[in-house]
């Protein structure tokens, strides 16, 4: 079983995820998860927290000599601006932790549901983990499972369709022409035109105070046809992709496929005809449903979406309470992002990959990476007999 927990908080010491069940034998380094970490933080229209931090992985366990063990992975990302909040975040009794005392809610965040439910009295204590800054941690273990799928033949890129009104027109680009023109792009958009419209939407957002969402898609070649179930609820392929996408701070809808739009149109033109052709099997001529039927990928293209609602901190702050007077007042501005729809973007590539990361090991199994290439190619090589 793979799974992984992460931990701490926006201005604590450190971020940190912990890994279990990766197989040994599986290249790993501090650069390829590094640079996944710097894609995070680029993006037009990020804030001055993104100066300030250059997050950079380091392995506590887990890896040697460029290799997993098949023991827990630890990985360690420090928090630069923990120098400037080492007082207000300390952990030692006495500490001068009411500094920064936070008691005014922001609309849109989990300031006041989070300090509802545990009964505190200072937001920070929820503002700081409910961050987006958490995402970093997950970048960094969602490399390591692309890692994994990268050396079993998959590919996942990412790239942003839609800020605020302005869509991308991206529909007939293929896996590798969509790779290329979002990493030429500094809101990972493939469509040129409409990014320099997105670059002058999020300039006059910020002019005005305000902010913009957006939606990014997440595009994933090379999947074996079976992962996922068709039997059990919870292993449904496309559900575990959708929660996860939807774990993502600020993510408000996803789809699959054609997702709503398939809604509107009559069953003949939502379904993928099937055909046969000798020494490649099975194939669709449409993909329609992106790569994914009754729960389980069926070997086409996997293509999700995700909808990224503004991001809800103002610098013209919205209508709140304080939580200890109970009087009115603007609610409060912590440092932020215009928009954040391509930080978002590489987030829900890590989330994804973890996913399928998490539905190979299910399906094929192994303690080794070797052991793993061998039930996957066996099973591959049957597929192919079919």
């Amino acid at each position: 079983m793979l799974r992984y927990l992460t931990a701490g908080e926006s201005h604590g010491p450190a971020l940190v995820a912990v890994i279990e069940g990766l197989p040994a034998g599986l290249p790993l380094t501090a650069a390829y998860i590094n640079k996944q970490l710097a894609r995070r933080q680029g993006g037009y229209g990020r804030g001055a927290r993104m100066k300030i931090e250059a997050d950079a992985v380091r392995f506590l366990s887990g890896v040697r000599g460029g290799l997993t063990l098949g023991s827990p992975v630890t990985l360690l990302i420090e928090n630069k601006d923990w120098a400037n909040w080492s007082q207000v975040m300390s952990p030692e009794q006495g500490a001068q932790i009411d500094e920064q005392v936070v008691t005014r809610p922001r609309p849109g965040h989990a300031d006041l549901a989070g300090v509802l439910k545990y009964g505190h009295r200072d937001i920070r204590n929820v503002l700081e983990r409910s961050s987006a800054r958490e995402t970093a941690a997950r970048v960094a273990a969602g490399t390591v499972a692309r890692q994994l799928l990268a050396e079993l033949g998959m590919e996942i890129t990412g790239h942003v369709l839609q800020i605020g009104g302005v869509a991308a027109a991206v529909d007939e680009l293929s896996l590798a022409e969509l790779t290329e023109r979002a990493a030429a792009s500094r809101l990972l958009c493939a469509d040129h035109r409409a990014g320099q419209e997105m670059i002058a939407a999020i300039d006059q957002a910020k002019k005005d105070g305000n902010s913009l969402g957006g939606v990014f898609e997440i595009r994933v070649g090379g999947a074996p046809s079976g992962l996922g179930s068709h039997v059990h609820w919870d292993r449904k392929l496309d559900a575990r992709l959708a929660a996860a996408l939807m774990s993502i701070q600020a993510v408000k809808g996803v789809e699959v496929g054609l997702g709503f739009a398939a809604a509107a149109r009559a069953g003949s033109q939502v379904q993928d005809e099937i055909f046969y052709e000798n020494g490649r099997g099975f194939y669709r001529r449409t993909n329609r449903a992106g790569g994914i039927e009754g729960g389980m990928s069926n070997g086409e293209e996997i293509v999700l979406r995700a909808a990224m609602k503004p991001i809800p901190t103002l610098y013209r702050p919205l209508h709140s309470v304080d939580l200890i007077s109970k009087k009115p007042f603007a609610a409060a501005v912590e440092r932020s992002d215009v928009c954040a729809v391509p930080a978002a973007c590489v987030v829900g590539e890590a989330v994804t990959a973890w996913e399928l990361a998490c539905a190979c090991m299910e399906k094929f199994g192994g303690d080794s990476m070797d052991e793993l290439r061998r039930h996957m190619d066996s099973y591959l090589a049957a597929l192919r007999q079919v």
